[in-house]
């Protein structure tokens, strides 16, 4: 730590985003009373209400934000290692040791109090992915380069999927973003797209429908690749005829033993042949790439099945089809979005007001404290209280990557990066499955659900940005 007067303690921190850590994280602890409040209870203050404590969380969280802000910022670049490693041995911990609640064998138990090591090992994560990446030797075009990034991601990932927390660990796919930011390459980050939308599609559409789509999603995509798309559309269109009139004689010739779908996958794979030599001789390259796809798309398709049969667990299949329609269940697995969809649209415009939420009150809205905490600012607090919570996280996210923009050291715009794009996934999704959006994945809404865990690491996630950021503008003022 560095020796400071007084006066300069904090200087250089960014105040605007203190205060909007403050507003979310009071507003987040109102919506807790509101869902946790017990009419006529005889102590309102007992340690057992839900709000008593979180107040308790809060002063801790307000102390360790002291404390980050109090370490010198170069201590984060020297210890990212050190916090990673030590990440991934409470993971292990956890798995081997750690009790098992929702089905997840990802806490440890002290007491009364519960501790989710993966909240802090996505900090963890946070801090090695941005020192890996701060190296001077570091290229995120060097195949090598980004299999260290791959490994330093996937190694939690893995385990955390070990753990049946997959919702958890899906939000380190987030860090996808920061490694587009720092300049990966666009066509690398699309496949990781496809897949997740395929994973999704192939499930509504037959693998007829799909192959077809398939075919006029690359078909198109490369001919408006560059100046030339006219002549190549043509040479595009042309091939696809042909491949049709195969088609179809071959599936008149052989009606009995080869299906629609498995005849179009042949004369398509036979038509690859003549796009490649055709890309060869007029020397682009680019078509390789989309057949690279397209190839890549057809043998992970089939992959779904089991995929979803196999790795996913039952309940994880239940909610996938359930958010694709693809099954009901009013009483099971629907309930907690239909009673929350219900209770937000029950608060109109402005509301119903404090302690009113019907829907909140009388328990008809699982989880109301934690995952589904934005349900009770939608009915208690109307549209224009989601909204304002909404602005206020936007806020927060565009201050952060303001910080990013403005650091001079890569390790500081990466790492701000990294607490941006988790933000923004844990508010995407939260928020998207509380209104039937996004699938249930049991995600908590940053500073406003109730956990000592999440609170405690979103705010050290937060103020260790804070702090770099503080180091940064401490040096331009002088």
């Amino acid at each position: 730590m560095q020796s400071r007067g007084i006066g300069r303690l904090f200087e250089g921190v960014d105040w605007i985003t203190v205060a909007i850590y403050l507003l979310v994280v009071t507003i987040g602890f109102v919506a807790i009373t509101a869902a946790s409040y017990e009419e006529g209870a005889a102590d309102l203050f007992a340690f057992s209400h839900f709000y008593v404590k979180q107040l308790v969380w809060m002063a801790v969280a307000f102390v360790v934000a002291v404390v980050v802000l109090l370490v010198d910022a170069s201590v984060y670049h020297k210890l990212a290692y050190v916090f990673y490693i030590g990440g991934l041995v409470l993971l292990v911990a956890a798995l081997l040791f750690g009790r098992e609640v929702n089905g997840a064998k990802a806490w440890f138990e002290f007491g009364s109090v519960r501790v989710q090591p993966v909240e802090f090992v996505k900090i963890a994560t946070a801090l090695a992915l941005a020192r890996v990446m701060s190296t001077q030797t570091f290229s995120i075009t060097r195949v090598g380069d980004l299999m260290r990034v791959g490994m330093v991601i996937c190694l939690p990932l893995a385990i955390i999927v070990l753990q049946n927390d997959t919702g958890s660990g899906i939000v380190l796919g987030s860090l996808l973003f920061v490694l587009y930011r720092e300049g990966l390459n666009k066509w690398l980050c699309i496949p990781v797209l496809l897949i997740a939308a395929l994973f999704i599609v192939s499930f509504l559409l037959t693998p007829m429908t799909l192959l077809i789509a398939l075919l006029l999603v690359c078909t198109f995509s490369e001919a408006m690749m560059n100046g030339q798309w006219r002549s190549r559309l043509v040479f595009l269109a042309a091939l696809a005829l042909g491949a049709l009139c195969l088609y179809l004689v071959m599936f008149v010739a052989a009606p009995g033993r080869m299906d629609g779908y498995r005849c179009l996958l042949t004369v398509t794979l036979l038509s690859l042949p003549a796009v490649g030599i055709y890309a060869f001789r007029s020397n682009l390259r680019n078509i390789f790439v989309t057949m690279g796809l397209f190839l890549l798309a057809l043998v992970f398709v089939p992959t779904t099945d089991y995929i979803f049969n196999s790795v996913l667990k039952p309940h994880q299949q239940n909610r996938i089809l359930s958010f694709l329609g693809l099954a009901s269940d009013p009483l099971g697995t629907d309930y907690n979005v239909n009673q929350a969809k219900i209770a937000i649209g029950s608060g109109g415009w402005l509301g119903k007001g404090f302690l009113e939420g019907t829907q909140i009150k009388y328990g008809f809205v699982p989880e109301k404290h934690t995952d589904f905490i934005f349900c009770t600012v939608g009915e208690e607090w109307g549209f224009f209280g989601t909204m304002a919570v909404l602005t206020l996280f936007c806020l927060l996210i565009l201050r952060l990557m303001r910080m990013g923009e403005r650091q001079e050291e890569p390790f500081g715009r990466i790492y701000c990066y990294a607490v941006a794009a988790i933000l923004l996934f844990h508010l995407l999704v939260n928020v998207g499955m509380t209104i039937g959006l996004m699938p249930v994945m049991g995600i908590p809404l940053p500073y406003m659900s109730y956990g000592g865990s999440s609170l405690i690491a979103f705010t050290i996630l937060l103020f260790i940005a804070v702090r770099l950021d503080a180091s940064t503008r401490q040096f331009n003022f002088r």
